[in-house]
């Protein structure tokens, strides 16, 4: 076999390797990957009990409960427009509360509430630590 040869068939085996090796870590990573739903994407795609979401969106005002086991969570998701349930058992971040943004990674039950397997607190871009937040609207200017 000449050089040529040699370079052109070692050329297309390292292609159908690559190719061979994004279709096998594309296979394994369909499982795996969360898709981002707000709650009216969620009620408007039908999402499957069981299939793994993100469900983003704020935390309605007065929604969140404590269950009597002091680590079970009820609360309310909403974007304005819909609303779902949630139930979280775990710690919540410090930045959950009400009125703020949110993302519960989990699925959904057989009776349309949302189990979160994990929270994560979304917080506002112009943050401001309460000391110097304080400070701001005393003076006017942070110094």
């Amino acid at each position: 076999m000449k050089a040529k040869h040699q370079r052109l068939t070692l050329g297309i085996v390292a292609i159908v390797a690559i190719i061979g090796a994004a279709l096998l870590a594309m296979s394994a990573l369909k499982d795996q990957a969360a898709y981002f739903y707000s709650p009216t994407d969620a009620k408007k795609a039908g999402v499957p009990a069981g299939q793994a979401i993100r469900l983003g969106g704020m935390v309605a005002n007065g929604s969140i409960a404590h269950e009597p086991d002091g680590v079970t969570i009820r609360f309310v998701v909403h974007d304005n427009a819909e609303s779902v349930p949630v139930r979280f058992k775990g710690i919540v971040p410090d930045l959950f509360k009400e009125n703020s943004g949110v993302v519960a990674e989990g699925r959904f039950d057989a009776n349309g509430t949302f189990v979160a397997d994990n929270i994560l607190a979304k917080h506002d871009e112009r943050y401001m630590p309460p000391q110097l937040e304080g400070e701001m609207h005393k003076t006017g200017k942070v110094e």
